[in-house]
């Protein structure tokens, strides 16, 4: 005669604690720091060493830029595609020492290179990428609602006044990618911003001439303490900004269920 089972007995399998499995253990690449979840793809890794390449290239030219806005301002608005190299180029040409037309052109890849790498981080890393952009800005968040909102009608004029607008172009670059914008559809927004930008440069350079010229040539002469004060303030800027996210307490855990 066998035993019904009585109605307040479990399962041996319920009544044992379930140990944690390896699919529950905490992944090393689960980083808030970093832009993805999970294991990097092999795309992850190729954009991200183009984001961090990029830096590093804006980085090392820092302290060459005083020195070659007197000098050589073409090589240096192809290489950077500063406002500074940019006025300075225009302004030379206006006094016979180069060519107006290679001042322009050579600002387009200075001032586009490192565009179509924040686009593809945004369309690939999406929300996660913007809000670690923006940082403390509300820029990021204000501006995917925008976009949820009014789709292309803002995305696309918001590439277009980009260089414009006082807030860092790569935001609006990688919200253009988050929103689905298309590939030829970002290059051309972009290389109408960046003409719009440097026909503006370059009229202000060719206005101011001589005087821009002198200013230029200044900046140049003393070119190695303003180098030397940019890296300072980056260095200085760059501790700031890590020993507050060190002061920052831990959120505390969410509680479970």
């Amino acid at each position: 005669m066998t035993e019904e089972p009585t109605a307040g007995a479990a399962p041996a399998a319920q009544e044992a604690p379930a140990e944690p499995g390896p699919e529950t253990e905490k992944s090393p690449w689960d980083d808030p720091r970093l832009p993805w979840t999970g294991k990097p793809s092999k795309k992850d890794i190729a954009c991200w060493a183009a984001v961090v390449g990029s830096g590093l290239f804006l980085l090392i030219l820092l302290p060459f830029r005083a020195a070659l806005v007197g000098t050589h301002p073409v090589l240096g608005e192809l290489l950077n595609g500063s406002t500074e190299s940019i006025i300075s180029a225009a302004a030379f040409a206006r006094v016979g020492h180069g060519s107006l037309i290679v001042a322009i052109l050579a600002a387009f890849p200075g001032i586009m290179k490192f565009d179509l790498v924040w686009w593809w981080a945004g369309s690939l890393w999406g929300e996660k990428l913007i809000l670690l952009v923006s940082g403390r800005r509300s820029h990021g968040p204000k501006y995917m609602e925008r976009v949820n909102k009014w789709g292309p009608r803002f995305t696309w004029p918001a590439v277009i006044v980009s260089d414009f607008l006082p807030i860092p172009t790569s935001i609006i670059y990688a919200v253009a990618g988050w929103a689905g914008m298309g590939f030829v559809t970002f290059i051309a927004l972009d290389f109408i911003a960046s003409g719009l930008w440097i026909g503006l440069l370059v009229s202000l350079g060719w206005a101011l001439g001589h005087h821009a010229v002198v200013v230029a040539q200044a900046i140049s002469k003393y070119s190695l303490w303003i180098s030397l004060a940019i890296v300072v303030m980056v260095v200085a800027g760059q501790f700031r900004g890590s020993r507050r996210k060190r002061l920052v307490p831990p959120e505390p855990p969410a509680p479970r269920p």
